[in-house]
């Protein structure tokens, strides 16, 4: 038996060979790191490594989430705000639907059960597509609104997961109450970051003032600000994804005024290998999880059944971003042009690659470790390990099958080899006089 910190350096270990196997075979990291976790977890020398879903949330989330924001422009973001809050909320929640519908007439479940299952697989994951499409030639804007779905798109389906999981635990549910609560905690978490960055942006410029700036006490506040923003918020039971995302966004749009070009240079490298590593672990995790999963379903359903709803399911979750995308990105021009707004219509390859960029990941997998184990009558939350396999199945068929195969839909496409033509994929440009 490996004790923890023989574990951890195991496969801090294992996730260097694989990266640099992955860089070598040209596929993105987190694809091989699942498979790697996957093959590996199941040997029966492996040590059984149970994921902690409150260590996901809270060790990994926010510092991930952080950095992807920090590296998006603001100005990027805010121009692409329309089909990004579409899919950020709109999408998550007709995932939900969606995917509830299959697993209730085709799987079997309840409705909230259903809606639970629904809600954990409806938001595909800001660490998976992050690292997913940055080693693809896909075009700036794509990226951009693939990237700033999957920041936002964690909270609306957490919120829609908590009121899930109350109807199943409770039995009651209120839509207006579920709405309400969305608005108050999705501002409340911005707020929270937006204040944590203001003063982390002037406690920077104070010390540099003051001449007590130094190297590794500025790059200590950095690596600090995610972790205090997201525990705040969560303390006050607002979004901490939020709170982490819009202080990524104060501060990376921010730190040029108060970094020296050697410090800025410095915190990046140091924020570089830290998503190395934590993006590495998790994503081996992920693939070591499913041994976890297997032993705590065994004998629920039998395995044929098991691969029939994993297929429904997973099916279903890429099916409905397919449905969507389309006249999400179509039907809002068309008003547009009702109304005398001459918003020009997207070229259908940008659409499609967005709608094949679906990729689930850790968000997902937590959500789904840290259901309750009882109803408040006591009894065992309903179908609880099958939910748990089919959200691994959802990951595996979004993360590896989505992930190997889109770069050969871009390269079909076209579109990476045409980048001037691909930077109108889905939006005009900023400077455009009908935005």
């Amino acid at each position: 038996m490996l004790h923890p910190v023989e574990l951890i350096l195991a496969l801090l270990a294992v996730t260097v060979v694989l990266g640099l196997v992955a860089r070598r075979l040209g596929i993105a990291e987190p694809i091989l790191l699942v498979i790697g976790g996957l093959v590996l977890g199941l040997q029966p020398w492996a040590p059984g490594v149970m994921v902690d879903p409150q260590i996901v949330f809270l060790l990994f989330l926010p510092p991930l989430l952080y950095a992807a924001a920090f590296r998006t422009p603001w100005p990027e973001f805010r121009d692409q705000i329309r089909p990004i809050m579409l899919l950020a909320i709109g999408l998550v929640l007709f995932t939900m639907v969606v995917v509830a519908a299959a697993a209730h007439y085709f799987v079997g479940m309840s409705w909230p059960t259903a809606f639970v299952l629904g809600a954990i697989v409806s938001p595909p994951d800001a660490v998976a597509a992050v690292a997913v499409t940055q080693r693809l030639r896909v075009p700036r804007l794509i990226t951009t609104i693939l990237e700033g779905e999957s920041l936002v798109n964690d909270a609306s389906a957490l919120v829609a997961l908590r009121f899930a999981v109350a109807a199943v635990v409770t039995g009651a549910f209120s839509l207006v109450e579920a709405g309400t609560e969305f608005a108050i905690v999705s501002a409340g978490g911005i707020a929270i970051g937006i204040a944590g960055g203001w003063f982390v942006v002037w406690l920077h410029g104070w010390l540099d003032r003051k001449k007590l700036s130094d190297t590794k006490i500025v790059i200590t506040i950095t690596l600090l600000t995610p972790f205090s923003v997201y525990l705040t918020a969560e303390h006050l039971h607002l979004s901490g994804v939020l709170a982490a995302v819009s202080a990524g966004f104060w501060v990376g749009n921010r730190c040029e005024r108060v970094f020296s070009e050697e410090l800025y240079e410095e915190a990046r490298a140091v924020w570089e290998w830290m998503e190395f590593l934590l993006n590495g672990l998790i994503f081996i995790l992920v693939g070591f999880a499913l041994r976890q999963i297997i032993d705590q379903a065994s004998g629920a359903r039998s395995p044929a059944d098991v691969l029939v709803a994993a297929a429904v399911v997973s099916g279903a979750a890429i099916v409905a971003r397919l449905v969507w995308i389309f006249p999400g990105a179509y039907v809002p021009r068309w008003i547009d042009h009702q109304v005398g707004i001459p918003t020009p219509y997207p070229p259908w390859r940008g659409v499609v690659i967005v709608g094949w960029t679906g990729m689930r990941g850790v968000v997902s997998l937590a959500a789904a470790l840290a259901l309750p184990l009882a109803t408040s009558q006591g009894h065992p939350f309903p179908d609880r390990d099958i939910i748990q396999v089919l959200t691994f199945a959802v990951i595996f068929a979004t993360l590896v099958g989505q992930g190997l195969t889109l770069p050969l839909l871009i390269r079909g496409l076209g579109v990476s080899d045409e980048p001037d033509v691909a930077s109108d994929a889905l939006e005009p440009p900023p400077d455009d006089p009908a935005v």
